[in-house]
């Protein structure tokens, strides 16, 4: 895909998924856009093994958006990355297609690692604001990752992930039209634990009453 392409693809995927941009002129200003400018020609350079020419582009794009992405980095088709502001993708990471990502997310190593050392997300994966993704595996196409959490280990195909550590607390969802593209009513396991520890106490609660009025009747029928 040339240039006047990508640009041409992004105008369009911008403006399907952020409803606050009302023209094609303002996809110009958004710092995601603006982003992948930078992204494409530094990318190209490092390809080239123009590999102080490539971080020197990424690094004016990074002061200029608030978005770092090494040149390193393979980013598919459908990128779309809302608003932006803090976003972090490591050199070996590999991003799928028509994948969203929200201000905030990293996808970082652990500093242990050599060579892959950063994740590879699938395809129509939705990763929430702040989430932090950090080591070399796989986030599977379709899943989502709620806001804060932190995955340090693969993530099956079609899943929920919530928590520091994230884990999985849905799993085989279909594709998401994206209207639906919610990322803030996900699921709260520490929440479910909780209710679910509230309503076992109170049957517990309930049985040794029976139980106390059991032995009342006992003592009177002595």
């Amino acid at each position: 895909m040339g240039f006047v392409s990508h640009i041409r693809e992004e105008i369009k995927v911008i403006r399907e998924r952020d409803p606050a941009i009302h023209s094609n002129m303002e996809v110009f200003l958004y710092p995601g856009f603006r982003v992948m400018l930078y992204y494409r020609i530094a990318h190209r350079l490092y390809q080239k093994k123009h590999y102080f020419l490539a971080r020197w582009v990424s690094q004016k794009g990074a002061r200029r958006t608030g978005i770092e992405i090494h040149p390193g980095a393979r980013i598919g088709k459908g990128f779309f990355i809302d608003h932006g502001n803090g976003v972090i993708i490591g050199e070996t990471a590999v991003i799928g297609d028509n994948v969203t990502l929200y201000q905030g997310v990293t996808l970082g190593g652990t500093g242990k690692e050599q060579g892959k050392r950063h994740p590879t997300i699938g395809n129509n994966v939705m990763i929430s604001t702040g989430a932090k993704i950090l080591g070399s595996f796989m986030i599977g196409d379709n899943s989502k990752i709620g806001a804060g959490s932190v995955v340090l280990k693969e993530v099956p195909p079609g899943s929920t992930v919530v928590g520091v550590p994230g884990r999985v607390v849905k799993r085989n969802n279909v594709f998401l039209p994206q209207e639906e593209m919610d990322h803030v009513h996900l699921p709260d396991p520490v929440t479910e634990d909780l209710a679910l520890l509230q309503r076992e106490n109170q049957e517990l609660t309930n049985r040794l009453l029976d139980l106390e009025r059991e032995v009342r009747k006992l003592k009177r029928t002595r």
